[in-house]
């Protein structure tokens, strides 16, 4: 009877071990979700906070799979399930390029990763500023000195349709302009080239950016029907592909806690443009000055096979 008891524990007791460690490995994701792919649009914000977060998915055992792509495929290619994760969803702004897929369920918000401080609209020099272009409405008055032209980014970027329309729209006033399409970093070359000389120049401005501190720099009212709201104010949200939190809660949880601020993105962005630091090397380097960032965003997220905290996976990852 003592050796069956006895038995009869340890059975208990092997289980009782076995099932823990079950629910440990439960506490991962499946191998499906190993590989997450995001989406980077070029801007240097969405570069950055997207090479972050990368980063640490590669030490807790995944793998950063990220793709360069304009917005409105991006949220194209969520729907068809190409795309897991982006992280640099401006609103109100992309608001007629997210719509579509939020109205048939293929694209969710999660969280707002920037809640305040940023904000997106057209802008100009501090010298033409003071010539008297202060409004949208003002822009035809200075045809001449603009060469009728308008500075934008990349082909099909939201910034660069609100200037679209606005060219169409006959109460604007602006027969014979035409927009500039190329990239940020061309854009600000141009930015540059033409402050340079003094010349007159519009476009397309937003914060957090280091632009806001390498030019002496004004933005414009009146476009709150384009842009948003208090002069384009925004918020910046993360998005997952339909069905993502349930198949993959893991890396889900991850995403629903990262939150950053206007004065990191500055200063990870700076190092990216003003010297020309790798993406990665510069949003690693910002982590290991501020360790502690850490515990918010990895609070209560395992490593891909769920045996450990990511947290510790990370600090010994990127070395902390």
């Amino acid at each position: 009877m003592t050796k069956l008891i006895s038995k009869t524990l340890g059975a208990l007791a092997l289980a009782s071990s076995l099932f823990g460690l079950s629910a440990i490995a439960q506490a991962g994701d499946a191998a499906s979700c190993q590989t997450v792919k995001m989406s980077d649009i070029g801007w240097t914000d969405v570069t950055a906070i997207t090479a972050l977060t990368g980063a640490m998915l590669d030490t807790m055992g995944y793998k950063g799979d990220i793709k360069q792509l304009a917005v409105p495929v991006t949220f194209a290619s969520m729907k068809n399930k190409d795309i897991d994760v982006f992280l640099g969803n401006w609103m109100p702004s992309m608001e007629e390029d997210i719509k579509a897929y939020t109205a048939d369920g293929t694209v969710e918000t999660v969280a707002a990763n920037l809640p305040t401080g940023a904000f997106y609209t057209l802008a100009v020099p501090e010298y033409t500023y003071a010539k008297g272009l202060h409004d949208f409405a003002d822009i035809a008055k200075f045809k001449d000195s603009l060469h009728a032209k308008f500075f934008g980014i990349e082909p099909g970027n939201d910034g660069n349709r609100h200037i679209l329309d606005m060219i169409k729209d006959a109460k604007w006033k602006l027969d014979g302009f035409e927009l500039v399409e190329s990239s940020e970093a061309g854009m600000l070359s141009q930015v540059a080239k033409s402050t340079q000389n003094k010349e007159d120049i519009v476009w397309l401005g937003w914060a957090p950016h280091p632009m806001n501190a390498n030019f002496k720099m004004k933005y414009l009212t009146g476009g709150d029907d384009l842009f948003g709201p208090n002069m384009g104010a925004a918020v910046v949200n993360s998005t997952v592909r339909k069905g993502y939190l349930a198949e993959c809660p893991n890396v889900g949880k991850l995403v629903k806690q990262l939150k950053f601020e206007v004065g990191m993105e500055n200063q990870v962005m700076g190092e990216i443009l003003d010297k020309s630091v790798d993406p990665k090397v510069a949003a690693v380097a910002w982590v290991k000055a501020h360790p502690d960032a850490l515990k918010g965003w990895l609070d209560g997220v395992t490593t891909f096979d769920g045996k450990g905290p990511a947290l510790d996976a990370v600090k010994k990852g990127l070395g902390l």
